[in-house]
């Protein structure tokens, strides 16, 4: 699947969030400049083509539509008539984007976006968002380094899982316990 006649797109780039300004109108990287809204992977999800998140590479995307965020990992399409309400994306790892080269190819990278999609729905349905932000926590750190985790903003994980970017910040800095309480 990693073949020389793949073509390839190739961003590394860790965010981080700006509370001066919505998340939606630009981002900082981690250098310190910003990401306009015309960026490379923006264009890419926009015209109308399917890439696949190359799946031997611990990478993804965080696709923010008009009211909530979705995780497109290791082997999940992006692209195409999925994509084109994407407002902004945000990659995590070294993000390779390939070209499928047959239909199932393709087919079958549209059920692994799907099962990207039903992991986080699991995480939706718990009522309490504590626990919601605990769990999406430790899923991304299950998969990334912890630094890189660390990096992302709290509104990502927050359109992720349907609660406040707050509640994401409290979460990270005092934890949870398994009431929802916060620990003090």
């Amino acid at each position: 699947m990693d073949s020389e006649k793949h073509r390839r797109y190739q961003i590394t780039m860790v965010s981080t969030y700006s509370p001066e300004a919505s998340f939606l109108d630009h981002l900082v990287m981690s250098d310190g400049t910003e990401q306009s809204q015309g960026s490379d992977i923006l264009t890419l999800l926009h015209s109308g083509k399917v890439f696949i998140v190359n799946s031997r590479r611990r990478n993804g995307l965080i696709l923010f539509k008009r009211y909530h965020a979705e995780f497109a990992g290791p082997g999940a399409a992006v692209g195409g008539d999925y994509d084109w309400d994407c407002q902004r994306a945000l990659p995590i790892g070294n993000l390779s984007l390939l070209t499928p080269e047959s239909n199932e190819e393709r087919q079958k990278a549209y059920l692994i976006r799907r099962q990207w999609i039903r992991l986080i729905k699991q995480i939706t349905e718990n009522s309490v968002p504590q626990q919601r932000v605990q769990k999406i926590l430790d899923q991304f750190e299950q998969y990334f380094p912890p630094e890189t985790v660390a990096y992302l903003p709290d509104v990502a994980f927050a359109l992720l899982v349907g609660v406040l970017p707050q509640t994401v910040g409290a979460v990270r800095r005092l934890g949870s316990d398994v009431n929802g309480r916060f620990n003090y």
